[in-house]
């Protein structure tokens, strides 16, 4: 049996494991900011999977690592998600972990604490086949990707002076194997008005009115937006609108939006402002 084979077979063995795992992580509510339970339990998985070296870093970043050779890669996985919306919108449990008809249900199975659940069983594999050899390989369950996009690989590469040649980042690819990523934005933008009584709106200037039509605007400029062959289309909406009024029956003097921007091949910081 070639390597592979025993890659797969075990794969297949350790299966009921990972979803076991999947699933102790779903019972721990982990939005962002709120890791440290989900941290210290992961860190015990990767321990109990006889990784080499297991600790959580100044961040948060629980950081396992196996091998210690002169080629160092990475898998990583974050294990912050978003809140849990509108609980009546849910037809089960988003934090119960229920395995059932070979998945595993909840908030983060799939965005995504089903990578690291993925990489502790593909590390206790590594280990039992003996496959480090002359690598380093450092596994993270990285935290606050939600909030702050890329702060914990920043912390990992300048505080932990970790520079792997490559990082397989374990987003849900419907296990396709993806080469490149869209950039991103979070673009704020506020509208000032001027309030007056609610009984004589004329005399002001409603800022919800001035973000409405902005609004608009900005669902047509999605349309707009350049393509890639590779990368896809960018693309633009609104994620956040938040408003104030000095009464509720005055005015509103002040509105934001919040913009979520991808930026496709050939998009830039000035293009998205511009």
């Amino acid at each position: 049996m070639d390597v592979k084979e025993k890659i797969l077979e075990l794969s297949e063995k350790y299966s009921d494991y990972t979803a076991k795992n999947l699933s102790e992580m779903i019972k721990i509510k982990s939005i962002s900011l709120q890791e440290k339970e989900v941290c210290a339990k992961i860190k015990v998985m990767m321990e109990e999977a006889g990784f080499d070296e297991v600790r959580i870093d100044g961040l948060g970043n629980v950081i396992g690592r196996i091998g210690n050779g002169p080629r160092v890669i990475a898998f990583d996985g974050h294990i912050d998600t978003v809140d849990l919306g509108n609980i009546e919108n849910w037809d089960f449990d988003p934090l119960g972990g229920e395995i059932k008809d070979g998945f595993v249900h909840g908030r983060g199975s799939v965005d995504q604490e089903g990578g690291p659940a993925a990489f502790i069983t593909a590390g206790k594999i590594i280990k039992e086949l003996g496959l480090e050899k002359d690598l380093t390989i450092y596994f993270t369950a990285s935290v606050i990707e939600e909030d702050c996009d890329g702060l914990c690989w920043k912390y990992i590469v300048e505080e932990e002076k970790i520079k792997p040649e490559c990082v397989v980042i374990t987003e849900p690819t419907n296990l396709n194997i993806y080469r490149g990523h869209r950039g991103r934005m979070e673009i704020a933008v506020s509208f000032y008005g001027i309030s007056s009584h609610g009984s004589a709106p004329e005399r002001g200037k409603n800022a919800i009115y001035m973000a409405s039509r902005a609004a608009l605007e900005i669902e047509k400029l999605n349309e707009k937006l350049a393509d890639d062959d590779f990368l896809g289309k960018g693309t633009i909406t609104i994620s956040e609108f938040k408003s104030n009024s000095p009464s509720l029956c005055a005015v509103s003097d002040f509105a934001r939006i919040h913009l979520d921007r991808r930026l496709t091949w050939g998009e830039d910081k000035e293009l998205a402002l511009n």
